[in-house]
């Protein structure tokens, strides 16, 4: 089971994320482009770390809004959705075949993220970005609308679940807004397990809902995520399932 964790989400002098403590960790950083976090220096840094820990590269792509954190929608017409997605993935690939790496998938951030997994026409948009920029691979949840146009256009969909958000019977995630949306430490460890031997979460109502993952996120901006992270890790180690970049 791959790990992943959203990564170098700061901004000059304001940093979010403990990116040294989780890149010792996690098996795929999905590294902030500069759209709703991130800064060229910042993209530098946390590429060559993860390189030099052997962490697989991956493009955070989002809306352009930094004040927001990228948790916002705002309508993009797909034609410039698409060349704000290339372009974010550009900006990192420059730092990453520098640091003798490449960008290996894309994943959005945020509501890009939801917003594409429920809107063909946004999640078109996402996928051309994608093949304009020539990565083919995307990380999101199996069943979306990413998830269905990135497979028809040809990319490898790598299925993402969540050890830390709460989930609807639907197996969609609750909204932040609404209780139950982020996960106690010791709620994540365990739904990371039986999300990694049997592909099953519990929802809010008690129902056991199929997810299907071959990776799972940790995200990067919880007070708890390098602790979080750990235990998961050592929990599904425990248990002989290999921690590994997905194939």
């Amino acid at each position: 089971m791959d790990l992943n964790a959203d990564l170098g989400e700061g901004f000059g002098r304001w940093v979010l994320t403990d990116d040294d403590a989780l890149l010792r960790i996690v098996t795929s950083a999905n590294v902030a482009c500069g759209f709703h976090a991130g800064d060229p220096a910042t993209l530098q840094r946390v590429t060559a770390l993860a390189v030099s820990r052997g962490v697989r590269i991956g493009a955070q792509v989002s809306y352009r809004d930094l004040a927001g954190f990228g948790r916002r929608e705002i309508d993009v017409p797909p034609d410039e959705l698409a060349a704000e997605v290339a372009y974010q993935i550009g900006a990192l690939r420059v730092f990453a075949e520098a640091a003798g790496a490449t960008v290996a998938y894309v994943k959005p951030h945020g509501a890009l993220y939801h917003r594409a997994g429920r809107d063909p026409g946004q999640a078109a948009a996402v996928v051309e970005g994608a093949k304009l920029a020539g990565v083919s691979a995307m990380l999101t949840q199996r069943g979306s609308a990413l998830d269905l146009l990135a497979t028809e256009a040809g990319l490898t969909v790598v299925g993402e679940a969540f050890a830390d958000r709460g989930y609807l019977p639907d197996g969609r995630l609750v909204p932040r807004s609404q209780p139950g949306a982020l996960l106690t430490p010791a709620e994540a460890v365990a739904q990371a397990v039986s999300l990694a031997e049997e592909g099953v979460v519990t929802a809010i109502d008690g129902t056991r809902t199929r997810v299907a993952a071959e990776t799972i996120c940790v995200h990067g901006d919880g007070p708890d995520t390098v602790e979080v992270a750990a235990s998961i890790k050592a929990a599904l180690t425990e248990r002989g399932i290999d921690v590994e970049a997905f194939s």
